[in-house]
């Protein structure tokens, strides 16, 4: 009974906050007539008025995020040309992340090393752990360093969720959330709903950083035995 417990609430944290932000998000994406640009215009606006030089805006098939190698934000279509809160407040959260990059903020240079060396090694995981079998059959020895080099790059993986989150938070509550404050860009009514929006979106943050340790947690007891 514990373990059923346990279970649906492991459950309820992974999925409850991917359900919470699509209402979120969703709810706010109505086109608003009364805003005077989209969320590519809100972003090319704080860009220029931040002073971001280098930094450039395209549109993305992959989901809202920003480039620090290419020094690029990069937005969905119904971001880049949304007339929404949705779109403004994740524009200016991404455009944040230039900030961060331009300021050369410890944590977001950490986190972007952490994820590049994250990315290397998860091309090694898939290929370690199909030869651990394999290997075990002609020398037990060497699966289990196979073994270990892919729990290695699944714990490098949890460690980058990990340090993703005070930089995505920092991002929502320490650079955009004031910028669009200071700027009086939006109604209080719409600053309000702003702060959900980004609540919303950190917590799909945490839901990754559990399901990274718990999958890293498994490994690690299957590397006991």
């Amino acid at each position: 009974m514990i373990w059923i417990l346990a279970l649906i609430v492991v459950l309820g944290v992974i999925v409850g906050p991917s359900y919470w932000v699509s209402r979120v998000l969703k709810h706010h994406s109505g086109e608003r007539e009364d805003y005077p640009g989209t969320g590519g215009d809100m972003a090319e606006h704080l860009i220029d008025k931040l002073g971001l030089e280098g930094v450039q805006i395209e549109e993305s098939p992959g989901g809202d995020h920003y480039d620090p190698s290419s020094k690029t934000v990069r937005l969905t279509k119904d971001k880049l040309e949304g007339r929404s809160l949705t779109a403004v407040v994740v524009a200016a959260h991404e455009v944040g992340h230039a900030l961060q990059d331009q300021r050369g903020e410890a944590s977001f240079k950490l986190r972007s090393e952490l994820a590049v060396f994250s990315y290397m090694l998860q091309k090694i995981a898939p290929a370690a752990l199909i030869a651990v079998p394999l290997l075990a059959v002609w020398n037990p020895a060497i699966s289990r360093w196979a073994l270990i080099a892919a729990i290695g790059s699944m714990l490098i993986s949890t460690l980058v969720s990990l340090a993703t989150l005070p930089v995505e938070w920092d991002a929502s509550f320490g650079k955009a959330l004031p910028i669009l404050q200071s700027g009086g860009y939006l109604s209080d009514e719409d600053m309000q709903n702003a702060r959900h929006i980004l609540l919303a979106a950190a917590m799909t943050y945490v839901a990754a950083s559990l399901i990274s340790l718990l999958n890293a947690g498994a490994w690690l007891r299957v590397l006991r035995r």
